[in-house]
């Protein structure tokens, strides 16, 4: 039985593929839900420059971050499923990791958007990251944006 499930967003297309699956579950399952988004804590400012580090900025929390968390809200409400929303800042999976941890989840679920080994070793890859670090199930949910009208489909560790 799943009692507690946490689903991350970030508010792209596919991530509307995660959380529709995620409700679904919720609802079968009549789990408490909650739905958690991670903003970045720094901003790398676009220059030319020699140095081998990118300059940085804090990032500051905006209405734009807080964006896929109300869209979680309102589709949950159109579903009749309560849920509890999160915005963090920091590295994704470490925060939806961490944040699963505090609230004792029996499931996370997560996206991926098939960039790929190359583009996933350059850019990182959020839904590898929980696998590799969480030590609670996780579902991976690969939308059809992967492959053109393929449904969606999903992975359990």
């Amino acid at each position: 039985m799943i009692d507690k499930i946490l689903i991350a967003t970030d508010g792209s297309d596919s991530a509307h593929e995660v959380l529709q699956l995620g409700l679904d579950l919720a609802g079968e399952q009549d789990a408490e839900t909650f739905v958690l988004h991670v903003a970045p804590r720094v901003v790398a400012i676009p220059c030319v420059s020699f140095a081998k580090a990118t300059p940085t900025i804090p990032h500051k929390l905006t209405e734009h971050d807080r964006k896929p968390l109300h869209e979680a809200l309102e589709i949950a409400e159109r579903r009749g499923i309560v849920v509890e929303t999160e915005l963090l800042q920091g590295n994704p999976a470490y925060e939806i990791v961490t944040y699963a941890d505090t609230i004792d989840a029996d499931l996370i679920v997560v996206g991926s958007c098939g960039h790929g080994a190359v583009a996933s070793a350059a850019i990182g890859s959020v839904s590898r990251g929980v696998l590799l670090e969480s030590r609670r199930p996780v579902l991976v949910v690969r939308g059809p944006h992967v492959a053109a009208g393929v449904p969606a489909r999903a992975a359990v560790r």
